[in-house]
């Protein structure tokens, strides 16, 4: 399957160069990667150990 990139939105993309150096907004981004990562391995192990019912 040969995937075609969408093409670039320059205003989106000065937007994130901008964001990229702001110390807030990655310690931001960080915090939300981390949270999404321990929910997804703390979700993993409830269904390993069969603690979690669909």
């Amino acid at each position: 399957m040969v995937r075609i990139a969408k093409q670039s939105d320059p205003k989106r993309l000065r937007d994130l160069k901008k964001r990229i150096n702001d110390p807030a907004y990655l310690a931001s981004a960080i915090q939300r990667i981390a949270q999404t990562l321990t929910n997804e391995l703390y979700l993993g192990a409830e269904i390993r150990n069969g603690q979690k019912q669909q």
